[in-house]
């Protein structure tokens, strides 16, 4: 397995089975075509969809433009950037020499094209559902708990531990089981002298993500 389909495996949480599609959602325009535009231009109606409909089921009392505001905060090229970020982008994106000196691989702008022609790619290579699970698990910390959005588990986890001088939470991948098509990610979380947590997930993202959960429930409960 090449390094680029084990980082879609485990933080993006999807195999493809057209790899190049991933190939073509990752290149900048700096390298020729094909490369992300058209694909960008498929995941951003697919984000918008996604994030419209689930505004309209969380808010059923809320008005169009209390709605509107809510989308594009959550539709924004710096949120999108943010997303990518997370997801480790900025490492795997391809660009010419000229355009990385540029700072181009840590653009708002560009990140925020690559994270929606991801979402195309997947469209394409999978179909609905599979894009929906994804910007459900990438966006799930700006969804949060409706109607009040809390922070991410491990945002919170975080500054938890670096209030009470802990350091930043230690997370690390220790196994991968199940077949290609639905891999499980097991993951070990560590915080300064605690008894670590592991716990698994269909990505990398989603077993840290629960790993930290199990960590606030723990303190929570004093534990």
């Amino acid at each position: 397995m090449s390094d680029l389909e084990t980082w879609s495996d485990e933080d993006l949480g999807h195999r493809f089975r057209q790899p190049g599609l991933l190939e073509e959602a990752l290149t900048h325009r700096s390298l020729g075509s094909p490369n992300y535009e058209r694909l960008e231009f498929l995941g951003d109606r697919v984000l918008g969809y996604a994030i419209a409909a689930h505004l309209y089921r969380a808010f059923p009392n809320e008005a169009e433009g209390q709605l509107t505001r809510r989308f594009h905060q959550l539709v924004s090229r710096q949120t999108c950037a943010a997303i990518a970020r997370r997801l480790g982008v900025p490492a795997v994106v391809r660009m010419n020499g000229q355009a990385r000196a540029d700072g181009g691989a840590d653009s708002d702008n560009i990140l925020g094209d690559v994270i929606e022609a991801i979402i195309g790619a997947i469209l394409i290579d999978a179909g609905e559902e599979a894009a929906m699970r994804f910007i459900e698990r990438a966006w799930a910390d700006r969804l949060g708990d409706i109607p009040h959005v809390g922070k991410h588990p491990k945002s919170a986890v975080q500054e938890w531990a670096l209030a009470r001088g802990l350091g930043a939470p230690s997370y690390e991948l220790v196994g991968r089981s199940g077949p290609h098509h639905a891999p499980r990610f097991r993951v070990r979380l560590d915080v300064g002298g605690h008894p670590p947590i592991e716990t698994t997930g269909a990505s990398k993202q989603d077993a840290e993500t629960e790993a930290a959960r199990q960590f606030l429930d723990r303190i929570a409960h004093g534990a």
